[in-house]
């Protein structure tokens, strides 16, 4: 959502600076900004899906491979489990207690030692268009808040100023949320992420003017 609010944020404004310059209605920023919303919605989302696509993937070959080193290789997995109940400072005898029961069971042997091994937790089979879908929808919404000005107004300028306006509040908003969630403080993240923003469409705007003026 936050790439949502600032990429489509900065091509609009952008494009306000060369149609105010040239003359032109808005129509061309709303058309222009819809497709970019679309394509970033559709590259987005495809990333998403593929980074869960690829951790399935993986889980699923580590999985394989240790079922057939528990299979060919048990003496070297039951001393790697005891290992890692040494590690707890469990007595010899405690150890091999734990190590007899943890690999009486194959299964359970298998995910002992993708999780505390390797640490790998099998991932939800449904992650990757779980991912996709939510990502792809965050980026439209957020996308679609810059952008909504220009429906209302004819002139880029001004669509632009309302589109600054509210950006910039739902990035700090945004940015404050965000920032309580992952424990960082939250008025400077939120300053932070809407300082990006601002940025970016700073430059966007004097890129285009800078061009029209040449």
């Amino acid at each position: 959502m936050s790439d949502g609010l600032t990429v489509p944020f900065a091509l609009a404004a952008g494009l306000s600076g060369a149609v105010h310059s040239m003359g032109y209605s808005t129509n061309l920023i709303v058309v222009a900004g819809l497709a970019e919303i679309a394509a970033g919605s559709i590259a987005m989302g495809l990333g998403g899906y593929l980074a869960g696509k690829t951790e399935t993937d993986h889980y699923n070959a580590e999985l394989k491979r240790e079922y057939d080193e528990v299979e060919n290789l048990p003496d070297r997995e039951r001393e790697e489990v005891r290992e890692f109940f040494s590690n707890l400072g469990l007595t010899e005898e405690v150890q091999q207690q734990a190590v007899n029961e943890m690999t009486s069971d194959k299964e359970r042997w298998v995910d002992f030692m993708m999780k505390y091994e390797l640490g790998l937790n099998k991932p939800d089979p449904k992650r990757a268009r779980k991912s996709a879908f939510n990502i792809g929808l965050s980026y439209v919404v957020g996308g679609i808040i810059p952008l909504s000005p220009y429906f209302f107004v004819a002139d880029g300028i001004t669509g632009l100023k309302i589109s600054a306006a509210i950006t910039l509040i739902c990035l700090f908003v945004f940015g404050y949320l965000k920032s309580m969630v992952t424990g960082v403080h939250p008025v400077g993240g939120a300053l932070r992420v809407t300082l990006i923003g601002a940025l970016a469409a700073a430059c966007a705007f004097g890129i285009a003017k800078l061009i029209q003026g040449t």
